[in-house]
């Protein structure tokens, strides 16, 4: 069976602390925009260990953050319409 997050729940949570900040990586993209991304660790779990070389598994659940960082002008698009809802918020 697999936790939602697609970490088995046979597993054994492992605790962990960052001993460096994860660094962003700023991309350039090919229409102009700037983009810089890292990745959070969210969970580590150890699942055993590997049959043939004995050492453990790890299995870990991270994300990315994606921050935008520049866009040229000529691709912002704003849809009035679409911006509010029917009563007027920025919910629907």
């Amino acid at each position: 069976m697999v936790f939602q997050g697609g970490l088995p729940d046979n597993g054994e949570i492992i605790n962990f602390e960052i001993e460096e900040e994860p660094k962003w990586v700023k991309v350039k993209l090919e229409d102009g925009s700037v983009i810089q991304i890292k990745m959070e660790i969210v969970a580590i779990m150890k699942g055993g260990n590997d049959p043939n070389t004995g050492l453990p598994i790890y299995m870990v659940q991270a994300t990315n953050i994606i921050r935008m960082n520049q866009v040229p002008k000529e691709l912002i698009k704003k849809n009035p319409a679409k911006e509010k809802g029917a009563d007027g918020t920025l919910y629907r």
